[in-house]
């Protein structure tokens, strides 16, 4: 079944990793897609895998015109725009984020623009483009269970925390506001899924034993890209249209899990 058929979705930060995921599960359910990534050499590689249902735009998502941008190539070149699909962002540990009396100033300030400033420049894009065209569409926000649920010993990147926390407040004031217009927005809350953002955590045996029981799902593991594209793909989907302003996690577990250290 092609969940997906005739819909035209924009990935932002769909060149690798999670987004790039997302992106094949949306081409193989019937999509086609505009995915954005910062490097050249990523949108190529990204556009080899995901074959002639895709295009590429090369761009900073924290750049006002990046979004704007690849909507308006969704439209003239596949035909049209249903989704967004945000997923760009990152940790600002190399910035200066860490535990709170820690965090510089430009670690706090790098952190908010990647993770916060992004989002809701690609999320005003969209819901702008939906406004104009109308007929509603969905957008889906990538959230982190640390926004709600702290691991204070392993994770302590606080300005990080915070953007997540406020992507779920952002987004469910939207989703309000924006209902009558048949527009949905909601948010995915991954734990630690293997990506070159959670290398750190991923290559420390330590932090391992403690993910083994915090997400002890199918075992005890890491997540895979992969385990977020079922719901990514039914929130791009018209079997959403009944959902908005949620935040669904795909956790392993992290949330009811105690961990131990």
């Amino acid at each position: 079944m092609n969940w997906l058929e005739g819909k035209k979705i924009v990935v932002v930060g769909g060149t690798t990793g999670l987004g790039l995921s997302a992106a094949q599960a949306f081409v193989a359910h019937g999509a086609q897609v505009v995915v954005v990534g910062r490097k050249p050499e990523s949108c190529q590689a990204a556009l080899e895998i995901l074959g002639p249902a895709a295009r590429a735009l090369s761009g900073d998502a924290s750049h006002p015109e990046t979004a704007p941008q690849a909507i308006a190539l969704a439209v003239s070149e596949l035909g049209g725009f249903h989704g967004l699909y945000h997923v760009a962002g990152g940790s600002g540990r190399r910035f200066g984020d860490g535990p709170l009396h820690e965090i510089t100033l430009d670690g706090w300030h790098q952190t908010l623009e990647l993770n916060l400033t992004s989002l809701f420049l690609s999320n005003q894009a969209a819901v702008r483009q939906f406004m104009a065209q109308g007929g509603g569409g969905t957008v889906l926000n990538m959230g982190s269970v640390l926004g709600y649920s702290p691991s204070p010993k392993y994770f302590t990147t606080h300005a990080y925390a915070a953007t997540k926390s406020a992507i779920i407040g952002f987004t469910k004031a939207t989703a309000a506001y924006y209902a009558p217009h048949n527009i949905r927005l909601n948010v995915i809350a991954p734990a630690l899924v293997e990506t070159p953002m959670s290398a750190r955590a991923s290559e420390d045996e330590v932090i391992q034993s403690f993910i083994r029981t915090k997400q002890p799902l199918d075992g005890g593991r890491n997540g895979r890209p992969d385990d977020l594209d079922g719901a990514a793909v039914y929130f791009m989907s018209d079997h959403s249209r009944f959902t908005t302003g949620q935040v669904l996690a795909v956790d392993g577990g992290w949330t009811h899990a105690e961990g131990q250290y």
